[in-house]
């Protein structure tokens, strides 16, 4: 036997023996703190086990199933051509198979689960472009159009009309676009009518610059095939087969809300009568250009568009409203589930506010989780949720995956995930001091004010990055305008606009819609002066995908972690801001049909050359982060020009040539680095050569130098085959049009796009 230690020596001993199993062994010479970090990671495993198991005990990994979805909706829309449904559905199908065949085994089974998700997104996507598959126009035409009217939207220069097509000259049937959007001055024309005029249209344009706005892309999800105007006499003719069912059902509703559009704008009076029937029927036509530019710079835009706001607004007030009248009966109120009742209540109302009002993208998104909302109550559980939310969003991607890609989607939902997670928290604090008691009149507007502070605050904080991203555009007070504003639409607009609703077929709605428009000309005074405060619209340069994607990580993290997993949160935002604060800035963009170009002078900012369309100067001003108007003059200082063309020199001293001739264009080609042309050209050319071949072959194109020379961006990329693709081989002049009618630009177009943003 050997001796026993002295006292406390076998105590260190063991003390040493256990360290020495629990650490791992290092090699000599290695540096002293190596165990130290190793505890430390091993904590931060545990630490992280322990979060995630209370997560999955929480069941807060359901909630994260939207995000797989539209994993697979953007790998979906990433792909170069068409996939066949039968892929996805079978990856769906053994994804699913075998999460039930591993649901043993947890950590495989949500990982299987999480796969069959994407695959989910990937297969509704692709069904999705099958079902609303359809002709785009070939190219730029000018001929006799027959179709029956779907809708009228007035505007106050003319209106708009959605037209069915029954005809086309000079096309044929299977290549003539099911549905055109067409712009006319004068004449009248009622939804249902069959029409024949003759009108210039164009195929949808593409984006302005590589990775801005795809109009293209949101005309063909819409069931448009051309864009384009009519100028001249409009024929009503007799239809060449009855119109369908739900032509007609569609034309008695545009009927009906036209009517109910210029009773309201009537009554209401001006701007504010204008506003308020775009709040109730979601025809927005009659609101000017200077109206909506004060709603956004004062960061309540949002109010004109039926979403959200409104359908809560829309649902709350007949939720209480019906709930309020069963409360006066003693016997209804204790026998019947006057809550439930209520509920459905709302829930009608909702569906008859979405369909009235035009159904539009974010109209009906928005009455999807309203429905989701009130039927949690059918089934006594908490409306206000973070799960309702997820399954909200499964909903409307299953239905709409092209949503995913678009401002509308991602704004409302990253702000009501910001404001159900800082509910849940809130209710999770644990308060123990109770709030201050305030008299009556105080209490109520105290707590109000508070709310409105703190909700616009979270859903700007929330919404900041997306509106940047898409818009270039960030409104420094919005929170004053929203705390201005809101209260007026709460309390005084929508809840005049229900009662109108009612009383209408009565012919007594007249004093609602006075009382909409006095509180809405409240509205546009407010707007007004928050947009004339100095630096109310902040124009922040465009910045990439990778940015988005993570503050988007930043924000889903934040929001669907309930433990302290979402400070991690810090991480993917600090990246974005990092990465947002140095975009890439193009050396020369180029506008689809080469009509103009701009080039970073040396003063590091955009020269002008050619005529570019209003709209396309804009975006490219608005994605370089330049305040300055499209019409200023400085916009061309710096360009030489003459009729045959222009030169212009980059800041780092590089010669470019725009080219409007073709003695100019060998010239050009001799001294100059880079040279573009609206000219188609095949001969040779000593500089980089941008015709209108390339840019029909890549729309709008940006230009970057680096080390390795010109990288070229187009917005159409090569190889791509997609349905709404506007890729095509040049015409030949003879065909383009007719002798006596030149062929309208593809950038004519682009009003279009400016006005469906």
């Amino acid at each position: 036997m050997q001796p026993a230690p002295p006292p406390g020596q076998g105590d260190a001993t063991r003390s040493r023996g256990a360290r020495t199993l629990a650490l791992p062994w290092t090699r000599p010479g290695r540096a002293r703190g190596a165990p130290g970090l190793s505890l430390a990671l091993a904590s931060a495993r545990e630490r992280l086990k322990r979060a995630l198991a209370l997560e999955a005990e929480r069941r807060r990994l359901f909630i994260w199933l939207p995000v797989p979805m539209g994993i697979g909706i953007l790998l979906y829309f990433a792909a170069d051509r068409e996939r066949a449904l039968w892929a996805p559905l079978v990856g769906f199908v053994l994804a699913a198979a075998g999460a039930v065949g591993l649901r043993r085994r947890p950590g495989a089974a949500r990982a299987l689960i999480a796969l069959a998700a994407v695959f989910a997104g990937f297969a509704a996507a692709t069904w999705r472009t099958a079902s609303v598959a359809s002709p785009l126009l070939d190219r730029p035409r000018i001929g006799q159009l027959t179709g029956f009217v779907e809708s009228v939207e007035s505007r106050d220069a003319g209106a708009r009309l959605v037209i069915l097509v029954t005809g086309l000259a000079g096309v044929e049937a299977a290549e003539r676009p099911r549905r055109v959007r067409v712009n006319i001055r004068a004449g009248e024309v009622a939804p249902g009518d069959h029409i024949a005029a003759v009108a210039r249209l164009l195929p949808p344009p593409g984006p302005a610059r590589p990775g801005g706005y795809d109009f293209g892309r949101d005309a063909f999800f819409r069931g448009l095939g051309a864009v384009g105007s009519i100028s001249g006499k409009i024929t009503l003719t007799p239809p060449p087969q009855a119109p369908p069912a739900a032509l007609q059902i569609a034309a008695a509703l545009d009927r009906a809300r036209n009517a109910l559009t210029q009773r309201i704008a009537s009554i209401g009076g001006g701007q504010a009568g204008a506003m308020a029937a775009a709040l109730v029927t979601g025809k927005r036509g009659l609101i000017t250009d200077t109206t909506n530019a004060d709603l956004r710079a004062a960061g309540i835009y949002h109010i004109v568009s039926i979403s959200g706001l409104h359908m809560v607004l829309a649902a709350g007030t007949i939720f209480w409203l019906v709930r309020a009248l069963l409360a006066l009966s003693q016997t209804l109120a204790l026998r019947l589930p006057v809550k439930k009742i209520a509920a459905l209540a709302a829930m009608a109302g909702s569906v008859a506010y979405c369909v009235f009002s035009g159904a539009e993208v974010a109209t009906v998104r928005s009455l999807i989780m309203t429905l989701v909302m009130l039927g949690a109550i059918l089934v006594d559980r908490p409306a206000l949720s973070m799960r309702n939310l997820a399954l909200a969003a499964m909903i409307v991607l299953l239905r709409e995956p092209e949503a995913l890609l678009g401002p509308s989607f991602q704004m409302s939902f990253g702000a009501v995930a910001a404001l159900i997670a800082f509910a849940e928290r809130w209710e999770n604090s644990g308060r123990s001091q109770p709030p201050p008691a305030l008299p009556w009149p105080l209490r109520p507007l105290w707590i109000a004010a508070c709310g409105i502070v703190v909700t616009t605050l979270l859903a700007t904080a929330a919404t900041a990055p997306f509106g940047a991203f898409h818009f270039q555009t960030f409104n420094p007070f919005g929170l004053l305008g929203n705390a201005l504003a809101l209260p007026f639409v709460s309390l005084c607009v929508m809840p005049a606009a229900v009662f109108g609703v009612l009383a209408y077929p009565f012919g007594l709605d007249a004093p609602a819609w006075w009382l909409m428009g006095k509180a809405s000309q409240v509205v546009l005074k407010l707007a007004h002066w928050v947009a004339t405060i100095d630096h109310s619209t902040l124009v922040i340069p465009a910045f990439g995908t990778a940015a988005l994607l993570c503050f988007v990580l930043s924000l889903l993290w934040a929001t669907l972690w309930s433990t302290k997993l979402r400070l991690l949160a810090v991480l993917p935002l600090a990246a974005g801001v990092a990465v947002a604060a140095k975009p890439e800035r193009p050396a020369i963009l180029v506008e689809r049909d080469g009509a103009g170009l701009a080039v970073r002078g040396p003063d590091d900012r955009l020269v002008i050359a050619g005529r570019p369309s209003r709209f396309v100067l804009e975006q490219w001003l608005s994605a370089d982060g330049d305040g300055r108007k499209a019409d200023d003059p400085s916009l061309r200082q710096g360009a030489a020009c003459d009729p045959a063309g222009c030169v212009l020199n980059t800041r780092d001293g590089r010669s470019i040539a725009y080219a409007q001739e073709r003695l100019a264009i060998i010239e050009d080609c001799r001294r100059a680095d880079v040279v573009v042309t609206p000219i188609p050209w095949t001969a040779p050319c000593a500089a980089l050569l941008i015709d209108r071949t390339a840019l029909q072959r890549d729309g709008a194109t940006a230009l970057v130098h680096g080390l390795m020379g010109w990288r070229r961006h187009a917005a159409e990329q090569t190889g791509r085959s997609r349905p709404w693709s506007r890729q095509s081989p040049i015409q030949p002049a003879a065909r383009t049009a007719p002798a006596t009618a030149p062929a309208p630009s593809v950038a004519e177009s682009a009003p279009e796009a400016e006005r469906l943003q």
